[in-house]
C-alpha cells in the first residue's frame, strides 16, 4: 500500500525531483540502505522530492515505474519482488549457495561473505550488465541496465546489516546506471612512497590524485635525507608535477627513523630494545635522539634536507616509542638505550633495564611509562620547535605532528608512550596540525567509530579546528568481511564519517587505494552538505567548503562566479545560492589548494578572491596570469606551471588580471 501512495506523490513532483541529490526507500524498513546512500552526498527525502528509489523485497508493481525511469529516476530492487519482474529480474527455478563473489569493478579481490546465503538463480532481462556473480557457478548477484534518462540496480539479496557486508562496489555500480553523486571534494591529503612510484609518468598521477580528490601529498622524506643526484631529481619532478595540478606536498618523517644510511654510519647512536639490542624494528631503523650528538646531527641534516626541495610543509610522523605489545615484549621495547637508562636511574633510582629482570612490579613498571611518556611529549615538543625554526627561512611551510589515537585504544598510551593529553596542550603554542592514526587495534571497528574519537579529542584542545584523521587503508589483521582492505562501500562510508567530524581527512596511503574507489572518493570526503531547490536557484550549505557537479554558467549569491572548472563549481563554507548564469569569457579559478573564502568577478579579464591556507597556497587558473595583486600590493606571480600560481601561507586576499 505504501508503494502505490507514494507513487502517487512522483507524479506530481516529478520534474522538480529530476535533478535533485535525494533518495527514499520504499518500506517502513530502511535497512542499511541510507548508510549506504548517504555515504556519497544523497539525502533521505520523501518520495516526492527523490531521484533515487529502493524498492526492498517484495515490492508490489506497477507499470508507472518504467516511465519515472525513462524520465530519469535511478530505481533500486533488491531480491525477488513484482516490481522486478515488470523490469525482467526474475526467479528461476535452480538455487545456488553464495559464500563468496567477483565483482567486475575488482576481480582479483577475494570477496567472501561472513555468513553465506541460498539464493535462487535469477533470470536477467535483455541488456543488463552483470557487476558481480556467484564466485563458482557464476549465478548473476548484482545487475543493472540503462533506461532512457534513468537506471535500474539489481542486487540478488539485501547488502547487509552494514551496508557493504555482500556487495562492496555497490556504489560503484549505482553510478554506472545513471547516478551522480550531488557533491565533491578537494581536501584529501594521501601519504606517498616512492618506492613504490620508482618508474611512472609522474605528470599522469599528479592528475590523477588531484581527480581523486587529493590535494596534499605526503612524501616518505627519509630515503632523501642524505643528496643523491639521481633521487633527488625524481623528487624534484614529482613536487614540480604536484604544484602544477595545484597539490601541496609535505616532508613525511619518520624519527626517530632517520634513514639507512644514518643508521649505517652511526651504530654507536642506534636506540635499543629491552634485551639491548639495535632496535631495527620492522622496516624501521630507529636511532637515539636522546643523545645530544646524535640530536645535533638529525637536526643538521634535516635543515639540509628541507632547504633542497620546494616543500609546502613537514610532517613529524609517529614521534614516540616501540612497540605495540609494550613492556610484555622486550624485543621490540624502547628505548632502552644508555643515555635514557641514566636519566631515568638519576630520576627514580634504579636503571629500567631491572623491569625486564628482577624488578617486575607494577609501580615500578608505571613509574617507567609515565616517564616515557612524559619523554615521548618533550621530543615532539623539540622537534615541533626545529620545524617551526625552519619557518624563519621557508615562512610557507606548513606543520603536521601525526599521533596514533590512545583515545578510543588507552592501551596505545602504554605501548608506545603516546598521550595525546599531554600532547595537544603544545597546540597553545605551536602552529601544527595535530593528525589522529587510526590504530591497527580498531581497524576492524565500523566507520562510525570517527565521530566517537572526534568527541574525545575536542575535550583535550582549544583548537579543535586544528585536529585531523588519517585512515588506514591497508589489509587488516583482523578477520573482516566481505574485503581484507576497506573498498567500495566501506571505504566511502569511512571517508564520510572522517570528513563529517574532521575538516582534514588523510589516507594512508596513495598505493593501497584501488582504481575502481578513486572515481566516488571525492564524493565521499564531501562531509554532510546540504542542498534544497528554491524554483531556479539552488541552496547550498557546507561546512569545509564543496564542489557541485555544474557544466554551465553560474551565479553564486546573485553575482557571476568565477570559482570552476569544467564540470565542478567551487563553493566556500557556509550557506550559498547557486543558479545558472550565462558562460563567462574571462579568466576562471579552476581549483584553490586553500579554504575559499570569497570570490567575485572584478573586471572583464579580473577575479578576486580570499582564501586562508596553513600552507603556502595554489591557484590554478584557465589561463595565465598577467598581473597579481596580494592584500593590495603588485606581486611579481610565481608560477608553478603556466596556469598554476603560489601564494603565501596565511589569509590573504588576491586581485588576477590574466591573459586575454
Amino acid at each position: 500500500m505504501r508503494l502505490l501512495i507514494e507513487l502517487t506523490l512522483l507524479a506530481a513532483v516529478a520534474a522538480r525531483g529530476a535533478d535533485l541529490p535525494y533518495f527514499c526507500v520504499l518500506s517502513d524498513d530502511a535497512g542499511a540502505w541510507p548508510e549506504i546512500l548517504s555515504a556519497i552526498g544523497l539525502q533521505q527525502k520523501p518520495a516526492g522530492m527523490a531521484r533515487v528509489f529502493v524498492a526492498r523485497t517484495g515490492a508490489a508493481a506497477s507499470a508507472d515505474w518504467i516511465g519515472r525511469v525513462d524520465k530519469g529516476a535511478v530505481l533500486i530492487l533488491e531480491g525477488e519482488s513484482p516490481l522486478a519482474e515488470v523490469f525482467g529480474f526474475r526467479r528461476g527455478k535452480n538455487a545456488t549457495r553464495v559464500n563468496s563473489i567477483t565483482d567486475i569493478h575488482n576481480p582479483g579481490l577475494r570477496t567472501v561473505w561472513e555468513h553465506g546465503l541460498e539464493l535462487p538463480v535469477f533470470e536477467l532481462p535483455p541488456g543488463a550488465r552483470v557487476f558481480a556473480r556467484e564466485r563458482w557457478g557464476g549465478a548473476p548477484l548484482e545487475a543493472g541496465l540503462r533506461r532512457g534518462a534513468g537506471g535500474v540496480l539489481w542486487v540478488a539479496a539485501p547488502p547487509g546489516e552494514k551496508g557493504y557486508d555482500r556487495f562492496p562496489y555497490l556504489l560503484n555500480a549505482l553510478a554506472e546506471v545513471g547516478l551522480d553523486p550531488p557533491f565533491r571534494s578537494w581536501r584529501l591529503w594521501a601519504f606517498f612512497d616512492p618506492s613504490y612510484r620508482l618508474r611512472v609518468d609522474l605528470d599522469y598521477f599528479a592528475r590523477l590524485w588531484a581527480r581523486s580528490g587529493i590535494s596534499g601529498l605526503h612524501v616518505a622524506a627519509w630515503h632523501y635525507f642524505e643528496p643523491d643526484a639521481a633521487r633527488d631529481r625524481y623528487l624534484e619532478a614529482l613536487i614540480e608535477a604536484c604544484h602544477r595540478e595545484g597539490i601541496t606536498v609535505y616532508a613525511w618523517l619518520e624519527l626517530p627513523h632517520v634513514s639507512e644510511k644514518f643508521w649505517a654510519d652511526h651504530p654507536e647512536w642506534r636506540e635499543q630494545t629491552a634485551l639491548l639490542q639495535d632496535a631495527e624494528l620492522d622496516w624501521r631503523k630507529l636511532m637515539n635522539l636522546s643523545n645530544r650528538d646524535c640530536s645535533l646531527a638529525v637536526s643538521a641534516g634535516l635543515r639540509r634536507l628541507i632547504g633542497r626541495f620546494d616543500w609546502d610543509g613537514v610532517n613529524l610522523a609517529e614521534l614516540y616509542f616501540e612497540s605495540l605489545e609494550g613492556i610484555g615484549n622486550p624485543a621490540r621495547f624502547t628505548p632502552m638505550n644508555t643515555d635514557v637508562r641514566a636519566l631515568f636511574r638519576k630520576e627514580k633510582g634504579f636503571d629500567p633495564i631491572e623491569l625486564f629482570r628482577s624488578r617486575s612490579d607494577e609501580k615500578s613498571r608505571r613509574m617507567f611509562l609515565d616517564f616515557r611518556s612524559e619523554l615521548a611529549r618533550k621530543m615532539q615538543q623539540e622537534w615541533l620547535g626545529e620545524i617551526e625554526g625552519a619557518r624563519r627561512e621557508k615562512p610557507g611551510l606548513d606543520l603536521v605532528l601525526t599521533h596514533v589515537d590512545d583515545r578510543l585504544d588507552s592501551g596505545m598510551r602504554d605501548a608506545v608512550g603516546a598521550d595525546a593529553a599531554r600532547t595537544l596542550p603544545l597546540l597553545d603554542r605551536h602552529s601544527f596540525t595535530f593528525l589522529i592514526e587510526d590504530p591497527a587495534t580498531v581497524w576492524d571497528v565500523g566507520p562510525q567509530r570517527y565521530r566517537t574519537i572526534a568527541g574525545r579529542y575536542r575535550t583535550l584542545t582549544a583548537h579543535p579546528d586544528r585536529l585531523a584523521i588519517d585512515l588506514n587503508i591497508v589489509e587488516r589483521y583482523q578477520n573482516v568481511y566481505p574485503t581484507k582492505q576497506q573498498t567500495g562501500t566501506e571505504l566511502f562510508q569511512l571517508a564520510h564519517f572522517a570528513s563529517t567530524s574532521f575538516h582534514r581527512v588523510a589516507l594512508y596511503f596513495e598505493n593501497s587505494l584501488l582504481p575502481a574507489d578513486l572515481k566516488l572518493l571525492p564524493s565521499a570526503a564531501a562531509g554532510s552538505p546540504r542542498l534544497e531547490s528554491l524554483g531556479r536557484k539552488t541552496a547550498v550549505e557546507s561546512a569545509d567548503g564543496v564542489g557541485i557537479p555544474w557544466k554551465e554558467g553560474a551565479a553564486v549569491d546573485g553575482r557571476p562566479w568565477p570559482v570552476m572548472d569544467s564540470e565542478t563549481v567551487w563553493l566556500p563554507a557556509g550557506a550559498h545560492t547557486l543558479e545558472p548564469a550565462p558562460q563567462r569569457t574571462g579568466v576562471r579559478l579552476l581549483r584553490l589548494n586553500a579554504a575559499l573564502k570569497a570570490a567575485r568577478v572584478a573586471g572583464p579579464g579580473a577575479i578576486e578572491f580570499s582564501y586562508a591556507s596553513e600552507s603556502r597556497a595554489i591557484a590554478v587558473l584557465d589561463r595565465a596570469p598577467r598581473r597579481v595583486e596580494i592584500d593590495g600590493s603588485e606581486e611579481r606571480p610565481r608560477l608553478a606551471g603556466p596556469n598554476t600560481l603560489l601564494l603565501p601561507r596565511g589569509q590573504h586576499v588576491v586581485t588576477i588580471e590574466a591573459q586575454p
